[in-house]
């Protein structure tokens, strides 16, 4: 970390993952765990089959507060496309942070808390790299009376794969059991009173867990007390997210695609899609209608070379069509993957497309994604 010569955040975990054998390294600002000794081919293969555990305190947690629902949710689709007015208590939705050209300034989770007492107040969960211009750019743009208010003092923790809802019962969180995929519990983990959503990064079942920082490494310990968990670094976060087909903020999206050309038309419901009302409609109207000029697509590559973020797409015969945004070799899928954007006419699944990697044309084949199934508990 030194030879960066970056001065590092540290999440309230930082000393339990040098404990843990991690290696640290830079990301988004932080000191993060990137591996374990056991590897990251091993971490993956632990949260596919039991349940990993992953330390994402660097996000950015925060909330809005108004007078009302009604209110705050009408603030803040000014800003994002999905509709947060039709939000029930204790449910939790994806959307973006959009440009006035309906470019991603980010991707959030937003959630409407089920205690009535809370009413008026919405919790939103955005990416460490951004979160300071997200801020900014939300308390610019809201009105007097919704009031943004940040959780710094909380660390955020996920427990992701199939044996999470057992681990949460084990450690006395019956309530959390009880939800299905994108809903919100305020249980106790082994008596720690967290705030938990069903949802995560790895297309696992599981949970993402929000703790008063001083709580972080006690409620970390009991998690990793039990037989079924294990700690998980960034590398194995990434693998299981590609397998997955889930975008990353700064790779697969960013301020020059839209959700539309990204795939993310189902996280805009259909009430903004008719009334608008947020920045970038007349675009993103635009593409829902005649279609972007660029899609997401999915790779699949034979053989085992992978081909990484940055690496030209090109047909058979040697045209450049895209770049690749994401990719890596998926352990569960046995296979090189990437994700990137390419035209249209060459989108179909089936279609054959080239990676070129140090001058050599990787075949392959575009695939349905998510490559590996989702797993969440949708009731």
């Amino acid at each position: 970390m030194a030879e960066t010569g970056e001065t590092l955040s540290r999440t309230p975990l930082y000393d339990a993952h040098v404990a843990l054998g991690a290696r640290m390294v830079p990301f988004a600002g932080y000191a993060m765990p990137v591996q374990y000794p056991t590897g990251i081919i091993a971490e993956h293969v632990w949260t596919r089959t039991q349940a990993g555990l992953f330390d994402v305190s660097h996000m950015g947690q925060a909330s809005l507060v108004g007078p009302d629902h009604a209110t705050t949710a009408a603030a803040l689709e000014t800003l994002v496309p999905c509709d947060v007015a039709g939000l029930q208590p204790g449910q939790q939705r994806y959307t973006q942070l959009l440009a006035d050209d309906g470019g991603i300034l980010d991707d959030l989770m937003v959630s409407r808390p089920a205690d009535p007492a809370r009413d008026g107040t919405l919790l939103l969960v955005v990416n460490a790299g951004t979160k300071d211009a997200d801020y900014a750019h939300m308390e610019a743009r809201l009105p007097a009376n919704v009031a943004l208010r940040r959780h710094d003092d909380h660390a955020l923790l996920a427990l992701q794969g199939p044996a999470a809802e057992r681990v949460m019962a084990d450690l006395g969180a019956g309530e959390a059991t009880a939800l299905t995929f994108m809903r919100l519990a305020t249980p106790r983990i082994a008596g720690i009173p967290v705030a938990v959503s069903r949802s995560g990064y790895t297309g696992e079942d599981g949970f993402e867990i929000s703790v008063a920082e001083g709580e972080a490494a006690a409620l970390m310990e009991a998690l990793l007390g039990h037989a079924a968990v294990k700690p998980i670094g960034l590398g194995a976060r990434d693998s299981l997210r590609l397998e997955a087909g889930l975008c990353l903020y700064g790779h697969d999206i960013d301020p020059t695609t839209s959700p539309i050309e990204a795939g993310l038309a189902w996280s805009i419901q259909k009430r903004r899609r008719q009334e608008g009302g947020f920045p970038g409609f007349a675009r993103i109207a635009r593409e829902l209608a005649d279609g972007p000029s660029r899609v997401r697509v999915g790779i699949a590559l034979e053989g085992r070379a992978p081909a990484r973020e940055g690496a030209p797409i090109a047909t058979p015969d040697g045209v450049e069509i895209g770049i690749v945004t994401s990719g890596g070799f998926g352990p569960s899928v046995e296979r090189p993957i990437v994700m990137g954007y390419v035209p249209p006419a060459q989108a179909a699944i089936g279609t054959p497309l080239h990676c070129i990697v140090r001058g050599k044309p990787l075949a392959g084949l575009v695939a349905p994604m998510p490559f590996f199934p989702h797993r969440f508990k949708r009731g």
